[in-house]
């Protein structure tokens, strides 16, 4: 496994690409972008459309990413991660994804809402169980909050967790289940006692496969078509009581503690598909000509370049912030937030643009513009909708304002 120091130097610049802003990295950073950058042009890039219109689990890329430490990226050391910080984990989100949005959500579903709650809330056995092993790419995790029925209400969770002798007894159904047939083991949220309503929602690892428990349909989704996404039906699941993560009736905490992570790793994504977006549409604006010249001469496309490239530097410092703010142990919810919002509608606004700049060519599937379209729509959803996170950013300005 190739690990990286993390250590962050905040006071030397350089240019991250060739159409960026400065930004502070330190050399572990320029030289994980570095080899994230290869691998995607290598090894995704490549493969990403026929990933897309297949529906296909990139299963091998996925290995050799834990081979590069990228599945266990926060882990530390000891329990077989690189023991990376979070802007680490940006950056490598944002690279992956770049290449394939696809792989960059496995990635993120698995590092940001499985490894991460365990990583802060789990015992040193449980760490050793359900972390250590999760590490290397050869195992992967998911995330069962989301019902049929309570869409962004996290708090209203119908899926019991009854306590039998030694065991919990599941029952209730979870929705959007991002690596939902490949994972081996999952973080579930369900209540333990309906009389607390969110107080009353208690974190439960949870083994894959195990004795009552069903996989829905793989749904058929508009983008990010190569990570799997389903329904997991609980049905007098038994689990030992020893999977509790954390304390009873902290589950409600540690999700929306999981969320605040998971934003960053979202935006990082959206990030990727952003960037991407404004590749193809530069390169295709230097090649096709009318009226006798390239159309990056004309200052319409101009225009909408710089436009684009705005909106994604903004994005990207926005990201780096709140994964900063976290690495310092200091408060980050609102700007989690922030990143997330900013950088999703920047994914759909560049990669809108980038089909506008190729025109109908940015309509077929001979160009990866309309994919980096519909992968961009999914950011501004799961993980908390745009809505949401104005919702966040507005409490805390509420708060902070004493309003």
């Amino acid at each position: 496994m190739a690990l990286f120091k993390s250590t962050l130097n905040i006071t030397k610049f350089m240019s991250s690409r060739g159409i960026a802003s400065l930004s502070a990295l330190s050399d572990t950073h320029q030289m994980l972008q570095k080899t994230c950058r290869d691998f995607a042009e290598g090894e995704l890039k490549p493969i990403a459309a026929k990933i897309d219109k297949e529906h296909l689990y990139p299963e091998e890329q996925i290995k050799k990413m834990g081979e590069l430490g990228l599945m266990g990226i926060t882990v530390p050391e000891e329990l077989g991660g690189p023991g990376l910080d979070y802007l680490a984990y940006s950056i490598a989100m944002e690279e992956i994804s770049r290449g394939c949005a696809s792989a960059g959500v496995i990635m993120s579903a698995h590092n940001s809402l499985y490894l991460g709650p365990i990583q802060q809330w789990g015992t040193q056995e449980q760490k050793e169980k359900w972390v250590a092993p999760f590490s290397t790419g050869e195992k992967i995790g998911c995330f069962a909050l989301s019902e049929p029925g309570n869409g962004s209400d996290a708090g209203a969770a119908s899926t019991t967790a009854k306590t039998d002798g030694d065991n919990f007894v599941l029952n209730g159904a979870k929705s959007w289940i991002t690596n939902g047939y490949e994972s081996q083991g999952g973080v579930l949220f369900a209540t333990t006692d309906k009389n607390l309503k969110h107080k009353g929602i208690s974190a439960i690892i949870f083994p894959k496969p195990v004795d009552g428990l069903e996989l829905g349909k793989k749904e058929d989704k508009l983008g990010i078509r190569g990570s799997s996404t389903c329904v997991l039906a609980f049905d007098n699941c038994k689990v030992p009581k020893e999977n509790l993560l954390g304390e009873y009736g902290l589950g409600f905490k540690i999700a929306m503690m999981a969320l605040d992570g998971g934003r960053i790793g979202i935006a990082s994504q959206a990030l990727g598909i952003a960037q991407a977006s404004l590749e193809v549409a530069a390169d295709y604006a230097t090649k096709r000509l009318t009226f006798g010249k390239p159309i990056i001469k004309h200052q319409t496309i101009q225009n909408k370049l710089a436009d684009m490239a705005l909106q994604l530097e903004s994005a990207r410092l926005l990201t780096w912030r709140a994964a900063w703010l976290k690495d310092s142990h200091k408060p980050y919810t609102k700007e989690a937030a922030m990143a997330k919002l900013a950088a999703s509608e920047a994914a759909t606004f560049l990669s809108h643009q980038c089909i506008q700049i190729l025109g109908g060519m940015g309509y077929v599937t001979d160009m990866p513009a309309e994919r980096h379209y519909r992968d961009a729509r999914i950011t501004e959803i799961y993980e908390g909708t745009s809505e949401i996170q104005r919702l966040v950013i507005a409490g805390h300005l509420i708060k902070e304002m004493g309003l």
